[in-house]
């Protein structure tokens, strides 16, 4: 399989129901909230590419370009966006979508970064 496809094989996406009690005082998604599931996508993507060990290392910048209302549905889309020797860099889309109308718009996007470890959590090459 080539890297391509790899990287198309392991494309995550996870759709989520937006609940009151994920939201604030706005009645939007806590950011924090948004970003967990954003890591959580990143993960599972890395994990599926490389099938090894992956850690996150750090979050790049993450736009927050629309909110995302209580009673939404979102879809977080993660893919590999970057390869190194033991690291990995993960783009997240979150769209929101509203229940009941065909409306859908990318509202969140941020990159992570991974890095792959051995049974001793020191860095180890990424199997391409």
């Amino acid at each position: 399989m080539t890297i391509e496809e790899k990287i198309q094989a392991s494309e995550t996406r996870i759709f989520k129901a937006v609940f009151p009690n994920t939201t604030n005082h706005y009645d939007t998604l806590f950011g924090g909230t948004a970003m967990h599931m954003m890591d959580e996508v990143a993960f599972i993507t890395a994990t599926r590419f490389s099938r090894q060990r992956m850690v996150t290392v750090s979050s790049d910048r993450i736009d927050f370009k629309r909110p995302i209302p209580a009673g939404t549905i979102v879809e977080l889309i993660g893919t590999v966006s970057h390869l190194g020797n033991t690291s990995m860099k993960v783009r997240v889309d979150i769209y929101v979508e509203q229940m009941y109308s065909e409306t859908r718009e990318k509202a969140v996007s941020g990159e992570f970064s991974f890095v792959a470890i051995d049974e001793h959590k020191k860095p180890t090459a990424i199997i391409k």
